[in-house]
């Protein structure tokens, strides 16, 4: 399971977020998250997604159900393609997408984004790094994320911020939460994928 506490510049409230991925086959799992707001005592969402990856073509697939207070039940499709920019896989160019759909089906909210990734091992001993730099299509802002191990940083053009601190504990299949070095995002093992 993956834990993290998450605080956001806009918000100014803890929140504390839980995620759990379960292998269904060897392209698939069934991932399911979700979040507490510290301030109001009460979840802010939680999430239910099939996820199916597809190695060869380093794209994956997810389709689940979302339930928040504000928007109630809403339907969610996600999707993401990878592009390695040099053979060593550590640099890589993202194009991915989600679409959330109300439980009438006649609400659609999308976003869009492309984004250039940089894994850097071994900046120091036991210290990976990895820079994201993305421009959403939608909201027309490009956004930065560094993560260094167990933080990340997340800053856009509009100066909206969040900081993260991610703990992993090993589940019960024995899969690696940091896979940096284990696969290259080769997305060869469902449980080495970060997505």
């Amino acid at each position: 399971m993956e834990t993290s506490l998450r605080y956001g510049g806009d918000s100014k409230t803890l929140r504390i977020h839980a995620k759990e991925k379960i292998p269904i086959s060897p392209n698939s799992i069934c991932q399911i998250q979700g979040e507490l707001d510290t301030k109001l005592g009460a979840p802010t969402f939680v999430h239910g997604l099939i996820r199916y990856f597809h190695p060869e073509s380093s794209a994956s697939l997810g389709v689940g159900l979302r339930y928040n207070k504000r928007d109630k039940l809403h339907y969610h499709v996600r999707g993401k393609k990878a592009f390695p920019v040099t053979a060593d896989k550590l640099f890589n160019f993202h194009v991915k997408g989600r679409c959330n759909i109300d439980e009438e089906l006649k609400q659609f909210d999308y976003s869009a984004a492309t984004e250039f990734v940089w894994n850097i091992f071994d900046v120091k001993k036991s210290q990976d790094v990895r820079i994201k730099l993305g421009y959403d299509v939608i909201d027309k802002t490009s956004y930065l994320q560094v993560r260094e191990n167990n933080w990340t940083f997340n800053l856009d053009q509009n100066r909206r911020w969040n900081v993260r601190h991610t703990k992993w504990f090993e589940n019960a299949c024995g899969l690696d939460p940091f896979p940096l070095k284990s696969n290259v995002w080769s997305m060869s093992t469902i449980g080495q994928v970060m997505i």
